[in-house]
């Protein structure tokens, strides 16, 4: 059986349309960013389509928290690398940790920790994950080395600069 990879990595360039006036990233444009690259590189990287399982299976996944710290300016044309994981699952539920680096990653731009909810569509109601899905998730989890708060990983992955 083939190893899946446990981070997945993509660029993306900060376009006009998503910078403030100072041309930096608009902040609820991170959010943005991460969520695309994440939907992305599970296709890329997993061929795990989560439009058609929607589509097929009547079943996806909602936004239930969001954390995230910016720590420098994205610029307006810049490139930017975006990683990201999945750190934890559950029966119905996924932790994913999205970063963003500058394209030579000597700075470390944001941390986003994205709590989703697993929902049948149809009903509106949260929705257990199927013996397939655990097993998908088993595969490509990247734990923490240790149990950590959103704010210690932060300042981790900032001490490894």
């Amino acid at each position: 059986m083939t190893q899946l990879k446990k981070t997945l990595e993509s660029k993306m360039k900060v376009r006009f349309h998503d910078c403030d006036p100072f041309n930096h990233l608009n902040n609820s444009r991170y959010i943005d960013y991460f969520m695309t690259a994440r939907g992305d590189q599970l296709l890329e990287d997993y061929d795990f389509d989560i439009y058609s399982i929607a589509r097929e299976q009547s079943v996806g996944w909602v936004s239930a928290q969001t954390q995230i710290s910016y720590l420098s300016p994205a610029f307006l044309a810049e490139e930017v690398i975006i990683q990201t994981q999945l750190v934890s699952y559950s029966e119905k539920s996924l932790l994913f940790e999205a970063v963003m680096w500058k394209n030579d990653r000597t700075i470390l731009k944001a941390v986003l920790w994205g709590k989703l909810v697993h929902v049948n569509l149809a009903t509106q109601k949260s929705h257990t994950h199927s013996p397939e899905l655990m097993q998908f998730f088993s595969g490509v989890v990247n734990p923490l080395s240790v149990n950590m708060s959103f704010d210690e990983r932060v300042k981790d992955l900032r001490k490894g600069l």
